[in-house]
């Protein structure tokens, strides 16, 4: 005898349906799958500074190398933001087309999100404390609460809402960049040689200096990090329903986005190569803000090669479908190699290096991933949070 469901205050529909049905397959969009596999395999180029030293990320020479250099502005323009830009995106994307696969079976859909939501805010928490804490996953649960009240706003109110989270969000960000330590971190200073110690000694140290970071990160996301997100999902949601995910952008939008894009990367770059830690801070934020155009143009890119075809990126498609899993792999991967296995490469590695590991480490994933799915049909955390997610509802249809 099916159980009677609450009320859903989020669905216009009354009628219920088994939620068994909610885990039935559907088609997959492509295009969606192959934008979050670049996204997932683009993400741990920037991570990866920050698997040892959790906090500071790369600790550069007081005379750095012109390679760095050279490094730090592709960075700058291509890689820092811009991929975590882009799974907020996708991630505003995915919980709209979820809510509008469980609203069409006429189910209630506050309940089965809440509980999407909720563990994945629990799978955050876990692997911030427990593995590394640059978790981004506890911020996507509790932006995607904020997400969804907005929802069924048109697309301008959608991306208006978006611009009034996304600049509020980075004005506050900004003023708590400026109320950061001046000491400065590099490989020969003191607080280098501080945090090295720290983050390479014993796990159950590392975990003590992980719950502070989490800590920390828990207190300052509601005033910033949450309403980011959030409009970036906002975002998302408005780009899918005007079939951005399906056409790409028109030429002249392109264009817009290019100059925007190069405009605002060339500013973050300038400034962040000064001295001035107003100016630094500033930059910061500049590389959030220029980081939004060069994800939307990643997404046209990828629309545009792939064209919804399952035949075409094969393989980064199949990274798409396991980057929930991937992700986490790649703090564990990360972790283990430059706390425990080499602590040393925290010495000795520049940029460049860096930058090998992560190519080489992409390679891997596209590789692990494409066998994996010969065997199976979902990645094992993906396959995990949705039998936690959808476990309490099943049960109570029993």
């Amino acid at each position: 005898m099916q159980a009677n469901l609450p009320n859903d205050t989020w669905s216009r529909s009354n009628s219920t349906q088994p939620l068994s049905t909610v885990a039935t397959s559907s088609p997959r969009n492509a295009n969606l799958d192959a934008i979050r596999g670049l996204a997932v395999l683009g993400i741990f180029f920037m991570n990866i500074y920050f698997m040892g030293i959790s906090f500071y990320g790369y600790a550069p020479h007081e005379m750095p190398p012109l390679s760095d250099h050279m490094i730090k502005v592709f960075n700058h323009f291509f890689i820092e933001g811009r991929f975590i830009s882009l799974f907020s995106i996708l991630f505003g994307v995915g919980l709209f087309i979820q809510y509008q696969r469980v609203s069409a079976k006429g189910l209630n859909t506050y309940p089965l999100l809440r509980s999407r939501l909720g563990w994945l805010m629990v799978f955050g928490l876990i692997h911030g404390i427990i593995i590394w804490p640059g978790d981004i996953l506890f911020t996507y649960g509790i932006s995607g609460f904020l997400a969804l009240y907005y929802k069924d706003l048109s697309i301008g109110e959608l991306k208006r809402k978006a611009n009034i989270f996304i600049f509020g969000a980075l004005v506050i960000i900004m003023l708590v960049s400026l109320a950061g330590s001046d000491e400065p971190f590099t490989r020969e200073s003191s607080l280098f040689a501080l945090q090295y110690s720290a983050w390479t000694s014993s796990y159950a140290d590392q975990l003590f200096l992980h719950l502070i970071q989490v800590g920390y990160m828990a207190l300052v996301i509601p005033f910033t990090l949450m309403w980011f997100t959030a409009g970036l999902m906002l975002l998302g949601m408005a780009l899918y329903q005007q079939g951005t995910f399906e056409r790409g952008f028109s030429k002249s939008v392109l264009v817009k986005l290019v100059l925007a894009s190069v405009t605002l990367s060339l500013f973050d770059t300038v400034l962040g190569l000064t001295k001035n830690t107003i100016l630094v801070a500033f930059s910061d934020v500049l590389i959030m803000l220029s980081a939004i155009p060069m994800a939307l143009i990643y997404i046209h890119i990828m629309v545009i090669i792939c064209k919804n075809n399952p035949n075409r990126l094969t393989s980064l498609q199949n990274v798409g479908k396991l980057a929930f899993s991937l992700y986490i792999l790649q703090s564990i991967v990360g972790v283990l190699v430059f706390r425990h296995l080499a602590p040393e490469l925290l010495l000795s590695l520049d940029r460049w290096g860096y930058m090998l590991m992560a190519i080489v480490y992409s390679v891997v994933q596209l590789l692990l991933a494409s066998l994996y799915l010969r065997y199976f049909k979902q990645g094992p955390l993906e396959k995990l949070w949705r039998r936690l997610a959808f476990k309490k509802h099943l049960q109570q249809q029993k």
